[in-house]
């Protein structure tokens, strides 16, 4: 796998950049490789994946699972375009309370890979955009929440984006007191 590891400004964050493969067919690319990832350190064991179709002007997040139920994420976009976020929950981390935001879509491939203790979020820039995420443990209802997506000084490019109504009552970042511990 040719791929281009890129540190981020949160800590075990990382931009994965990988080859793509064009020709008149299409394009292709791999998004996975153990080895290569294990020699990076980053987490090979996912127990579950889903995708999503997001409209024009959806905003999901920011979502994470709280202990015992933390997980290590791996997002991107198969089809489409988004701006991608994650907000460093993670207390004693040099970026507790900031965010990063990555431009994810179908021709550059790129991939995230999000720690546990980080929040994660996007909003749907393209008409539609189908997003893969990769858990490194399975969804538990009970451990599955989020913080108020306008709570962090994001810069969404709307002030009135389609939420869901869950999303729209989650707890503001100064109000939650996190589990999650910097190491």
């Amino acid at each position: 796998m040719n791929v281009d590891i890129r540190d981020t400004s949160i800590p075990g964050c990382f931009e994965l950049i990988p080859k793509v493969f064009e020709d008149e067919r299409g394009y292709f690319t791999k998004t996975f490789h153990q080895q290569i990832f294990e020699q990076h350190g980053l987490e090979i064991h996912y127990t579950e994946e889903y995708f999503s179709l997001s409209k024009q002007d959806v905003l999901r997040g920011m979502h994470f699972q709280l202990p015992p139920e933390e997980c290590v994420k791996m997002v991107y976009c198969i089809s489409g375009e988004v701006m991608d976020v994650v907000l460093d929950l993670r207390v004693g981390s040099p970026t507790y309370g900031k965010h990063e935001i990555f431009n994810l879509n179908d021709r550059l491939a790129n991939i995230l890979y999000i720690p546990i203790g980080l929040a994660h979020g996007f909003y749907t820039k393209s008409k539609t955009a189908t997003m893969i995420y990769k858990v490194s443990k399975s969804y538990s209802s009970a451990c599955d929440t989020g913080i108020h997506w306008n709570s962090a000084k994001i810069p969404w490019p709307i002030k009135t984006p389609i939420i869901s109504k869950r999303d729209s009552e989650f707890i503001s970042l100064d109000n939650f007191q996190s589990p999650f511990i910097y190491n």
